[in-house]
């Protein structure tokens, strides 16, 4: 598999699955889309824990969809909501916000 990081030029990131994943796929990324739209209302309304417990998931979750750039954002999501540091959790939302915007799923078979 091979990804990049989130450009903020708006360049494509080709990031290649595993053909056996291509049916929970799209899924997976409209969940981290909703995801976005829950960290955005818990940081108005201070709630890091459920950041924290996302960043977790993500951590978890992203390698073994074939992103491994989700599970990085979710490893310093979840350190940030720890630390309470609201400008790097700011950072790592816009930073999901434009791998999300940016990714371009290849399937390799």
């Amino acid at each position: 598999m091979t990804q990049a990081r989130p450009d903020a030029d708006g360049e494509k990131i080709v990031v290649q699955i595993d053909p056996d994943l291509e049916a929970i796929v799209p899924g997976f990324l409209a969940n981290r889309q909703r995801d976005l739209t829950t960290i955005e209302a818990c940081l108005e309304q201070g709630d890091l824990n459920t950041i924290r417990l996302l960043g977790h998931r993500m951590k978890g979750d992203g390698g073994g969809y074939g992103f491994d750039r989700i599970s990085t954002i979710g490893h310093h999501l979840e350190e940030a909501a720890l630390a309470k540091d609201l400008l790097g959790l700011r950072h790592q939302q816009e930073d999901l916000r434009m791998f999300l915007a940016q990714v371009t799923v290849v399937y390799k078979r």
